[in-house]
């Protein structure tokens, strides 16, 4: 297959020829993500577990009764946000779905040079760089551009639409205990993340008035996964439907925690 770099993330013929085989083009490169196929087996989004998506949900992070949505990221009550599983992490890729596995969207960190990735391998260093994030529907279309620019101690998020139009920033408020962001709009305080104990595993988000919105709870996946690849997964709760920008905010937020948020739990070597 020819690929363009506005080519939509999703499955498609091994650019190698190999029969029967998919590979995983993430927006702007392959990756070494494979999946069986063949002639009419294409799938254009990941594939997902129905019943170990909704044991995240409903096990895991504990939402019995979470509604009924819109089927779309931004009118979901409830988004099971998966990271690829992979020895090593050299570019974050994130699959989202709803809390039946149906595939909603995926986000892919885009703009990786070969620098930042060697620095990736050999080290933490790239904590300190730029990094960009998009944000795309189920048909591979962005809806939200995330930004966190290169920083030593605090991180910031900026949030943008693909067109460049500012929706707002996420901005770290501090280093020592839980960590807590603030959540601006045109440079005013609109909500807030807090993060529930000192490794930033659980997030409330509140409002303006402190009032919870959404939660984000890590979810279990196992020792061997654990210890062995860098997958993050996470459940984010939206409590109520959220008028605009908040709600892209949060979603943004939730969709990015891991890169955007929870970088420093790298540490610094």
């Amino acid at each position: 297959m020819t690929t363009h770099p506005n080519t939509p993330a999703g499955w498609y013929a091994d650019p190698q020829g190999t029969p029967d085989l998919l590979r995983w083009w993430d927006g702007s490169q392959w990756t070494e993500h494979t999946h069986p196929g063949g002639p009419g087996q294409v799938p254009h989004q990941p594939v997902a577990d129905p019943a170990r998506v909704q044991r995240q949900v409903q096990q895991q992070a504990g939402v019995v009764q979470p509604g009924v949505g819109g089927g779309t990221l931004f009118t979901e009550p409830v988004l099971v946000v998966n990271q690829k599983a992979k020895l090593i992490e050299l570019t974050n890729e994130y699959s989202v779905f709803d809390q039946h596995g149906r595939t909603l969207g995926s986000v892919v960190q885009v703009g990786q040079s070969t620098l930042k990735k060697v620095a990736r391998f050999v080290s933490s260093l790239d904590q300190f760089m730029t990094h960009r994030l998009e944000i795309r529907d189920a048909n591979g279309q962005p809806h939200l551009v995330l930004t966190r620019p290169r920083k030593f101690m605090k991180s910031k998020v900026i949030v943008e639409r693909p067109d460049g139009q500012p929706v707002g920033e996420i901005v770290q408020q501090n280093v020592i205990g839980k960590i807590n962001f603030s959540i601006e709009v045109n440079g005013q305080r609109v909500g807030a993340i807090k993060a529930e104990n000192w490794r930033a595993w659980n997030f409330s988000i509140v409002d303006h008035t402190e009032t919870e919105v959404a939660r984000i709870t890590k979810t279990w996946e196992g020792l061997a996964k654990t210890m062995f690849t860098t997958a993050d997964n996470y459940v984010l709760q939206i409590h109520r439907q959220l008028p605009d920008p908040l709600l892209s905010m949060v979603v943004a937020t939730a969709l990015t925690v891991d890169t955007a948020l929870k970088q420093d739990a790298r540490g610094f070597g």
